[in-house]
């Protein structure tokens, strides 16, 4: 029995030590979350996560999806913050629904108190699975090895802590769906002929692995719908490599659950937004709705043969598809900041597994094929689809922080290459102890004179020191990437738990001087005063927004939160711009170095 045990754990231990570093894992991001986020100030960083908390807080304690400002009927639906949008006097979600779905429903069957830590939990859940996929493709080793530089890696960290935004959830789910995929091509095949199916001898267990990987998939899918873009052409090649295994019949199944699971957020499309397939942002829906129609008129042109027009097509949907441009310059440099240069240490082993991995071609499998032509596919999309985009999620626009939206973008490219970087780390540890210079294994032998072994310093063994160095090797990966996520930028975790507390000073302060239903001007700080008070994004500079501001005055307390004016942008505004709409601004209190606090009042 015991003899047992031992080999059970002999043949388990990577995914116990896995399942376990995991929970570590939970325990370790939660804490950021549990540290920072109390009862009485429940704050996001970013509006995007203000948005997704907000939603699915109301989602799960009301079922509903759209808040009522009736204010904004008078103001011309500017009375909200970042990330929501306004129609009607109705402020709603301005991203994907998937999140706010999957975490409002799981705050319905128990508090929303939970919210905060459904990422991490979901982020412990993708590694584990993460080591599965990864030990289908290339065996117990490198998944175990891919695994550890998850748990380490700081863009899982930083944004399973960060928690109300999609994307580890959605890389989570996707890779639970991938691993349930490769599931599927397991067992015996059901042909099915008419009047001789035989339910007794129909493969239920990989039906069962289909019914799993379309759910876990069109979760996924909910969770960040634009990342469709790439994830159709890799499960069209893990199709096309897997044709006669998946049969018909799985397939069908495997697309029945993911609609299933996509069918809450098309109904919530449809009552939100006015259509199954239109969202809250506005480019996209038009987007989508230029993509449709150039498509149709693709296909007639060139059933009609008038192939003149099809270049003019095409150009309209790769513009629509690439709607803030297509630059591949752009996305190079892009690249080079937030993955050459900011995890050197993880590209350059990468790079050098993959030629290492490449000079074995001839051995590759069939899984090998699919995850490399998956891997360059979907990294070329990503890089040139996100990279030809802006963004400057920090203030400081020449930064290059994990902050900014690239690193979350590019989380799947990251995954992707551990595999790559583990098979360098175990290559490298084992040329480097296992070979002489004629390429033969070192055997270490003890000398055959006893008398004398026990006064002989023994070498180790060839597999000690491959481990040793490959734990090593991981050990200070580990080091390196854990002190880049807390202290190594601005906005590491240690600064924005900081930044946090720092925060909420200003909240009380606020809310100390200002009515409950007042509304609040500001550019940066909707995200901390919203929903506790009604906020506009915007500055004094504009005549058609001081138009509104002056109409709300007769309404509402309203308020501007801002930089504090010099003396003489003060007086501008006392005396020019405010006044041309019959309003005037004074001082009620200096939050802090930087920030006050000003009454907006008629004149």
């Amino acid at each position: 029995m015991i003899k047992k045990i031992k080999n059970w754990f002999g043949k388990h231990w990577q995914i116990l030590v896995i399942i376990l570093l995991s929970a570590c894992f939970f325990v370790a991001v939660s804490s950021y979350n549990f540290y920072t986020q109390k009862d009485d100030f429940v704050k996001w960083t970013s509006p995007d996560e203000t948005a997704n908390y907000v939603f699915a807080k109301l989602y799960g304690q009301t079922g509903e999806l759209a808040i009522f400002e009736k204010y904004n009927l008078w103001a011309e639906d500017v009375i909200h913050p970042r990330s929501f949008r306004s129609d009607n006097g109705l402020l709603k979600p301005m991203s994907f629904l998937g999140i706010i779905l999957i975490y409002g429903r799981i705050a319905a069957l128990t508090s929303h108190k939970i919210l905060p830590f459904l990422t991490p939990f979901f982020a412990s859940l993708g590694i584990i699975f993460f080591y599965l996929l990864i030990k289908r493709l290339f065996g117990k080793t490198n998944a175990f090895i891919s695994a550890l530089l998850l748990i380490s890696f700081p863009v899982w960290i930083y944004y399973s802590a960060r928690s109300m935004f999609h994307n580890v959830l959605f890389v989570s789910l996707l890779i639970i769906g991938l691993y349930f995929s490769i599931l599927i091509g397991g067992g015996k095949r059901c042909k099915l002929k008419f009047f001789s199916l035989k339910i007794w001898k129909m493969n239920w267990l990989g039906f069962l692995f289909s019914a799993l990987a379309g759910f876990f998939v069109g979760l996924a899918v909910i969770t960040r719908t634009s990342e469709l873009l790439w994830i159709l052409p890799m499960f069209l090649i893990l199709w096309i490599f897997n044709l006669k295994k998946v049969g018909l019949l799985k397939l069908l199944i495997f697309l029945s659950f993911t609609f299933l699971a996509v069918v809450p957020a098309l109904s919530w499309n449809q009552i939100l937004y006015g259509g199954f397939f239109r969202g809250g942002y506005t480019e996209m829906n038009q987007s989508i709705v230029t993509i449709a129609s150039a498509s149709s008129d693709l296909v007639k042109s060139t059933i009609q043969g008038q192939f003149n027009y099809i270049k003019e097509l095409i150009s309209r949907i790769k513009d629509s598809v690439f709607y803030f441009g297509f630059k591949p310059v752009e996305s190079e440099k892009m690249f080079y900041y937030y993955f050459v240069q900011m995890f050197a240490y993880l590209f350059w082993p990468a790079l050098l597994g993959f030629f290492l991995f490449v000079q074995r071609i001839k051995k590759w499998k069939k899984k090998h094929w699919v995850f490399i032509l998956s891997f360059l596919t979907f990294s070329a999309i990503l890089i040139f689809y996100y990279g030809s985009w802006e963004f400057y999620d920090n203030p400081d626009k020449a930064a290059h922080t994990i902050g900014n939206s690239y690193t979350r973008y590019w989380l799947p490219i990251y995954l992707a290459s551990f595999p790559l970087v583990a098979f360098f780390i175990k290559k490298f540890s084992e040329t480097l102890f296992s070979r002489e210079a004629n390429g033969k294994e070192v055997k270490v032998r003890v000398l055959s004179k006893k008398k004398w072994a026990f006064f002989r310093i023994r070498k180790p063994e060839q597999k000690f020191l491959t481990i040793s160095l490959e734990a090593i090797i991981i050990i200070i990966i580990f080091f390196v990437s854990v002190s880049f996520v807390s202290i190594g930028s601005k906005e590491g975790l240690v600064y924005s738990a900081g930044n946090h507390f720092s925060a909420r000073s200003q909240y009380e302060q606020i809310m100390a001087q200002t009515e409950s239903d007042s509304v609040i001007i500001t550019s940066y700080h909707d995200k901390l005063l919203f929903p506790e008070r009604k906020v506009i994004v915007g500055l004094l500079t504009d005549d058609n927004m001081n138009n509104i501001y002056a109409s709300l005055t007769g309404l509402l307390p309203v308020y501007y939160y801002n930089f504090t004016f010099p003396q003489k942008d003060f007086d501008y505004l006392n005396e020019s711009k405010l006044k041309k709409s019959g309003l005037s601004i004074e001082e009620v209190k200096k939050i802090d170095n930087s920030f006050s606090l000003y009454r907006i009042k008629k004149n």
